[in-house]
């Protein structure tokens, strides 16, 4: 039997329709050469949760979304049946945590089977739940940022608006002193001649300073030389005089202590210091009367007329009397009369 070319293109077309199909559905996740099991589970939000999205036990894909269903008469809430294969045991009371998966934002079903619990037969409902996400914790972690970011902001915008006040007062600053520098240049300009002139003076001085300092250098040092040397002479004389001064004093004392001289008996003969205690002593009372009675011991005669002898007063009893020769001056004049 012969095929037409009709016939051939026909069935090829639609072969290739069935491929494209089924290809599609098996890129979406649905394999046609396996049972699952079909369980289903209510979210109130699913956060752009989608069919074909997978559905995994500790990081193992062990099904697909299949389905997402609204049901307006309960609030809008959403009904998403999951395909779960059969070799994964399912039971009563598992939990759906609708989580993220990865970084760029896709979601994903992550069960959490109880296994001591009894078996969940098909068609059951799951526990829903939610898993804190990555974009839940950055906007959770984020929001105080930002908070602080709003505060810094509104700090830098005020600090700013100071900085504009503050480059006012730069600029006319920054005028004034292009003003004086101004000014400076056009009195040094002015003044040119005389500057360069000051500066010469003062180059010359200083040449002539540094030849002063040549010159005094020797003198300095002659000088120096010369106070040392009548220093270090002082000096001996001095300690000369000294040390002979010392000598005669040590000699002193020696002779003081062997008996020799006066203060030497003095020091150490105690009859001769006796005598002269008692010498000293009637001395003293000698000038005591003769102060007291000048007329006993001194007469005074200017016509030559002889005086009466001196009574001497009548001294008490137990008291020492002074007695001393009188003393009788005669003028010459008078004993030629």
């Amino acid at each position: 039997m012969k095929v037409s070319q009709e016939v051939k293109v026909g069935l090829l077309a639609v072969v290739s329709l069935a491929m494209f199909y089924f290809g599609f559905r098996f890129l979406k996740g649905s394999d046609f050469f396996s049972s699952t099991n079909k369980y289903q589970v209510i979210y109130d939000n699913i956060d752009g949760l989608t069919p074909s999205n997978p559905v995994r036990i500790n990081g193992l894909s062990v099904g697909r979304v299949r389905s997402i269903e609204i049901l307006q008469d309960q609030r809008n809430k959403l009904l998403v049946t999951l395909e779960i294969n059969k070799g994964i045991r399912v039971t009563q009371g598992s939990k759906a945590f609708l989580a993220d998966d990865g970084l760029l934002g896709g979601k994903m079903i992550q069960l959490n089977v109880d296994p001591a619990k009894p078996l969940l037969e098909d068609g059951g409902m799951l526990v829903s739940a939610k898993e804190s996400g990555l974009s839940a914790l950055i906007r959770e972690k984020t929001l105080p940022v930002l908070n602080n970011v709003d505060s810094l902001t509104y700090q830098l915008n005020r600090v700013v608006a100071q900085f504009d006040q503050t480059g006012l007062i730069l600029n006319k600053t920054l005028s004034s002193a292009n003003a004086a520098v101004g000014t400076l240049g056009l009195t040094v300009s002015e003044n040119r001649a005389a500057l360069q002139a000051t500066l010469a003076n003062v180059n010359r001085l200083s040449s002539s300073l540094i030849e002063t300092e040549k010159q005094l250098k020797p003198i300095l040092t002659k000088a120096d030389s010369f106070a040392d040397s009548l220093q270090s002479l002082q000096l001996k004389q001095t300690l000369a005089t000294v040390n002979k001064t010392v000598g005669n004093l040590q000699t002193l004392l020696g002779n003081i202590n062997k008996g020799e001289g006066s203060l030497g008996k003095l020091a150490s003969d105690e009859g001769f210091y006796r005598n002269v205690n008692a010498t000293t002593a009637s001395l003293e009372k000698l000038l005591t009367d003769f102060r007291e009675n000048p007329k006993r011991y001194v007469h005074f005669s200017l016509f030559g007329r002889k005086t009466a002898p001196y009574v001497a007063p009548a001294v008490p009893a137990g008291a020492t009397a002074v007695t001393s020769s009188t003393v009788v001056a005669t003028p010459a004049d008078s004993t030629k009369k």
